[in-house]
């Protein structure tokens, strides 16, 4: 009788996963079902999509995993808050939801979906090592997780042997990666846990001025480790902002959201992403001398760093490096559970991560019923893919909304716009008539995986668009769209196995233009998810300044 494990997140980001005997049935952020952006709270929608696509109820559920050991976090930063009165008291002010949703979490979660069965709490950077390990295909393995903070721990550097983890080394709170990120992204004027990309576009736009002044804020340290000088900020001690007065002293006043920006914040943004390259590397060299071991797992929020990311898979010594695309807190639901699986049957088979498509359909019947409902004159093509590569290539911009929805933060060609890359200005009408974003931020290709090489320099498989490669110098006039500022892009690779339909589509767009790449950014309007459903799909076509929409097997223009 098949075993049903459920994982689930209920702070920021929440998500949850369904295994079947170790294989995920689905996995869903609950912000593309509730619509709210990094949802914060018990993912209710998703776990009810998550056992609707299993065909079970609650009372099927055999295990439940938690992507946190909440006791141990309550009995750290209990201690933490207490050492640091009364400055610590800012904390209750600026997160308190935080607080509240470990309180009882598993006391809330039988509540809230009457569940009887076992509860596991599995810590959270385990949770971040399972999640990139079980999926990985790899036999054993070098670990690397680092992000904000999970009870404790920032940052683990270990190895998965025969299914067990080993710590060799791990930072622990406030000393964080992700946390300088977070309190510089808010220096910059952007949100916190939100707008770490925006600041990470934007280093492509500085120059090296502040890079040295900045390595005496992080920099690496002996034996693997780091050093973040903790005097630049004040998150420590619950400050609001994240950053200190002495960071303020040092690199000048914060930006206000609304405000131009500067020289100066470009060359902040590229000492920060400068700094972390050097760390992230500096670990991951360290891993490989120390373990022996020739391929690398890594997640954890800062695993989305696909500058970093890149650096790491050719320099630091590994022969193979897998990165799991749902490397932030919505994929720890997942590690929790392969954690609780693989705990209870050591030595079973492992699922490997093939593709992100976890999520929810889009049947043909919700397709049709969506743009009935919208008014849209819609055809079901003999020939999708061919009809699509026609409007490419003649400059329309496609929403394109097809098959199961990814898990993780990347349109990875299910919830995507498409677009010609071969003009500039197809940029800028994606990027600030579309998408309606800053004009500093880049739009990532999309490429068949023997393609590749004519455009990059270094070519490694690419499938959940998480390495940003240097482009060829005779490329970049081909797809001048994706090109960023620096010569670098972040292509996803597909190939004819893994992705058919995006695959023949590329091919089909090479036939017609001698370019076999697309410009491949999220489905989705300013400020909300990328879409899930097929009347998400419908509504954000007719307020974006799309041509064509792509949903299901069918194909609609705008009237």
């Amino acid at each position: 009788m098949a075993v049903h494990v459920l994982g689930f997140n209920c702070t920021h980001d929440a998500a949850a996963v369904l295994l079947r005997d170790g294989v995920p049935v689905a996995a869903v952020e609950e912000e593309r079902l509730s619509r709210v952006k990094h949802h914060f709270g018990m993912p209710e929608r998703a776990v009810a999509a998550c056992l609707e696509a299993g065909g079970i109820g609650m009372d099927g559920v055999d295990r439940v995993a938690f992507y946190m050991d909440a006791g141990l976090w309550l009995r750290f930063f209990g201690a933490h808050f207490l050492r640091n009165l009364p400055a610590s008291l800012r904390y209750t002010k600026r997160r308190p939801a935080l607080w509240r949703s470990f309180l009882g979490v598993e006391r809330r979660f039988r509540r809230t979906f009457r569940y009887r069965g076992p509860f596991h709490m599995v810590e959270h950077h385990h949770a971040h090592a399972a999640s990139a390990f079980f999926p990985s295909g790899f036999g054993e393995a070098a670990v690397l997780t680092v992000d904000g903070a999970g009870e404790k721990v920032t940052t683990l550097l270990g190895a998965m042997r025969g299914g067990r983890l080993e710590r060799l080394r791990q930072e622990v709170y406030p000393v964080s990666v992700g946390k300088c990120w977070e309190a510089v992204t808010e220096w910059l004027g952007f949100r916190p846990q939100s707008g770490e990309g925006k600041a990470m576009g934007l280093a492509a736009w500085g120059r090296p001025a502040l890079a040295e002044r900045f390595r005496e804020v992080l920099r690496p340290g002996p034996e693997g480790s780091f050093a973040l000088d903790l005097s630049y900020f004040d998150y420590p001690k619950g400050g609001n902002p994240l950053f200190g007065e002495k960071f303020v002293r040092a690199f000048g006043p914060p930006r206000s959201p609304d405000a131009p920006l500067e020289p100066r914040h470009e060359d902040v943004a590229f000492a920060l992403q400068a700094a972390t390259e050097e760390v992230v590397l500096h670990m991951a060299r360290w891993l490989r001398e120390r373990t022996g071991l020739s391929r690398l797992v890594m997640a954890g929020g800062c695993a989305l760093n696909a500058p970093a990311n890149f650096r790491v898979a050719t320099e630091a010594g590994f022969d193979e490096v897998f990165l799991q695309p749902a490397a932030g807190d919505n994929g720890a639901c997942l590690g929790a559970a392969l954690a609780v699986h693989h705990g209870l049957a050591p030595g079973a088979p492992r699922w490997t991560m093939r593709d992100a498509f976890l999520g929810p359909d889009v049947p043909a019947a919700d397709a049709e019923a969506a743009l009935r409902e919208a008014g849209l004159p819609a055809e079901r093509p003999p020939d999708l893919e061919a009809a699509a590569a026609d409007l490419l290539a003649a400059g329309k911009v496609i929403g394109w909304a097809r098959g199961r929805m990814e898990f993780g933060p990347r349109a990875l060609g299910h919830r995507s716009v498409l677009a010609d890359p071969r003009s500039k200005g197809m940029f800028e009408r994606v990027n600030l008539r579309v998408k309606r974003r800053e004009p500093f931020r880049p739009l990532a290709p999309v490429v068949r995986l023997e393609d590749l090489p004519r455009f990059v320099e270094r070519p490694l498989p690419s499938p959940f668009m998480l390495l940003t490669f240097k482009v060829r110098a005779d490329a970049r006039a081909l797809v001048p769209a994706v090109v960023h500022a620096d010569g670098s892009a972040r292509f996803q690779t597909v190939t004819a196995a893994e992705e058919p339909s995006l695959h023949r589509l590329l091919g089909l767009f090479g036939d017609r233009t001698g370019v076999p790449c697309l410009m491949n950014t999220s489905f989705n309007r300013r400020g909300e998810p990328v879409v899930a459903t097929a009347r998400d799909a419908v509504a954000a076509f007719r307020d974006m300044d799309l041509d064509a929409l792509v949903v299901g097997p069918c194909l609609a223009g705008k009237p």
